[in-house]
C-alpha cells in the first residue's frame, strides 16, 4: 500500500509540474479570461480537464497502443491540432486591434463562456501528444494492471491538477487590474499570444512524437 501511495503522490506531483509549464493551454485560458470574464475563464478551464480527462482514459486504456499500430491515426490528430493552433494564432493577429469587449450581463456572456468552452476544448482534444505524455508517465510510475480503484484515483488526480490550475489563472486574469492591464495592452498582447500559439502549432506539424 505504501508503494501505491508514493507512485500517486509521483504521479500527481509530475503531473501537476506538466500542468504549470507554460504552453497553448494557459496562453488559451489567460486570453479567454481576460476577454470573456471569469465565468469563460472558469468554463476554459473545465474544457481543459475534460480534454485532459479523455486523453489520460485513452492511455490508461490503451489508446496509445492503437496509435503506435496505426502511424496515419496519431499523425491525423496531430496535424489537426496543429493546424487548429495556426487558426486560433491566426485569429488572435487578425482582432489584435479589436477594443476589449465589456462583460456583458445574461445570454450573450452565457454564449460567450460557452464558446469559450468550445475553443479551450478543441484545442486539448487536438494535441495528442498529452495522451503520449499520460502514457509515459502512467507507464513509469504505475503497476501493469492497477485495479479499478487505482485508474479512478488516477483519473481523479488528473482533473484536480487540470482545474486546480487552469481555474487560479482564470481567476486572476479575469479581475480588474488584470483586465485593465491586458485592456491597455492588448494589440501587443494578442500578437505575442498568436506568435506562441503558431510556433507550437509548427513545432507539433514538424516535430515527432
Amino acid at each position: 500500500m505504501t508503494a501505491t501511495i508514493v507512485a500517486l503522490l509521483g504521479l500527481a506531483v509530475v503531473h501537476l509540474l506538466a500542468v504549470a509549464s507554460p504552453g497553448p493551454s494557459t496562453v488559451l485560458v489567460v486570453q479567454t479570461a481576460a476577454v470573456a470574464g471569469r465565468r469563460g475563464g472558469l468554463l476554459a478551464a473545465l474544457a481543459m480537464m475534460v480534454g485532459a480527462l479523455a486523453w489520460a482514459a485513452a492511455a490508461l486504456y490503451g489508446l496509445q497502443a492503437l496509435f503506435a499500430r496505426f502511424e496515419w491515426l496519431y499523425v491525423t490528430f496531430r496535424i489537426g491540432g496543429a493546424l487548429y493552433l495556426l487558426y486560433l494564432a491566426m485569429m488572435l493577429w487578425r482582432h489584435a486591434r479589436d477594443p476589449l469587449p465589456e462583460v456583458p450581463v445574461g445570454g450573450a456572456a452565457h454564449m460567450t463562456g460557452w464558446q469559450g468552452f468550445l475553443r479551450a476544448l478543441l484545442l486539448q482534444l487536438g494535441n495528442p501528444k498529452i495522451m503520449v505524455f499520460f502514457g509515459s508517465i502512467f507507464l513509469s510510475l504505475l503497476p501493469a494492471n492497477p485495479p479499478a480503484w487505482m485508474d479512478a484515483t488516477v483519473l481523479a488526480i488528473v482533473a484536480l491538477n487540470e482545474f486546480t490550475w487552469f481555474a487560479l489563472l482564470a481567476l486572476l486574469f479575469s479581475g480588474r487590474p488584470a483586465r485593465a492591464l491586458y485592456r491597455r495592452a492588448k494589440r501587443w498582447l494578442d500578437r505575442v499570444m498568436g506568435g506562441i500559439l503558431a510556433a507550437l502549432g509548427l513545432r507539433l506539424i514538424l516535430t515527432d512524437r
